[in-house]
């Protein structure tokens, strides 16, 4: 009997250890917003950028890359006005719903943030 409640307890400690670890590392706003401005600025230069005519080449890729840079403030402001974050106190679900014009396809993003990293678990275009 002893031995059930020392298992118990210890076995409670731990479980309330591993809460008050996930609530203090469950990421906010501002920290999935560098995340995903991250995310989007590589995939625009390894995936969009070198889309660019092979006659153009190296000049249109480099400059494109060095657009997708100096635009990081616009994504980040698009990211921000676009994204639902649920909070669940020990992780958070983000929702982004990337529109960015008329003739563009939307994209939808569901992230996990738990400690202090992000998962993306579902990645649609619409």
């Amino acid at each position: 009997m002893k031995v059930l409640q020392v298992v118990t307890a210890v076995g409670g400690a731990a479980l309330v250890a591993l809460g008050a670890s996930m609530a203090l590392t469950n990421p906010g706003q501002d920290t999935y917003e560098q995340y995903a401005v991250e995310q989007l600025a590589t995939y625009l230069k390894n995936e969009g950028c070198t889309q660019a005519p092979p006659v153009l080449g190296d000049i249109l890729q480099n400059q494109c890359k060095s657009l997708v840079d100096t635009g990081r403030p616009q994504l980040q402001q698009i990211i921000s006005q676009t994204t639902q974050r649920h909070n669940f106190l020990l992780f958070s679900i983000y929702r982004t719903n990337l529109n960015v014009g008329p003739f563009l396809p939307v994209y939808q993003f569901e992230t996990l943030g738990i400690f202090q990293n992000f998962y993306i678990y579902q990645a649609s275009e619409q």
